[in-house]
C-alpha cells in the first residue's frame, strides 16, 4: 500500500521506512474507501485487532464519508445489475467506448 502511494502521512506521501509518531494524521485507502486516522499510541509489537484499533482514532468526517460511499455503492448495484453472461468482443468495445467518453 505504501509503495503504491496509497498512504499519506501528515498530508504527504511517505516511504515504507517512515518513522511514525503519536498525534500524526494518516490517510490510507482500504478497498473502495479512504480512512483518515490519528495515531494515539505506538505499540511495541504486533497485537490483536482489538488492541490495534484502540491505538488510533478515525475522524468523524472519514466515518461519514465511508458510510455515504457504502450507501452509494449499495444503491448503484440496484440500477446496474450484473449481466447473465460475459460480454463478447463487440460489447466490450462498446462498454469501453462508453466509459472513456
Amino acid at each position: 500500500m505504501i509503495q503504491g502511494g496509497k498512504v499519506h502521512y501528515n498530508g504527504q506521501r511517505c516511504k515504507p521506512s517512515k518513522c511514525v509518531e503519536v498525534g500524526a494524521k494518516v490517510k490510507l485507502a482500504q478497498g473502495f474507501d479512504e480512512k483518515e486516522v490519528t495515531i494515539l499510541v505506538l505499540l511495541d509489537k504486533r497485537q490483536s485487532a482489538v488492541i490495534a484499533q484502540q491505538a488510533y482514532l478515525e475522524s468523524e468526517q472519514s466515518i461519514e464519508k465511508r458510510e455515504q460511499n457504502a450507501i452509494a455503492r449499495k444503491n448503484n448495484s440496484f440500477f446496474a445489475p450484473h449481466p447473465v453472461n460475459k460480454p463478447d468482443k463487440k460489447q466490450r468495445r462498446e462498454l469501453l467506448k462508453l466509459k472513456s467518453s
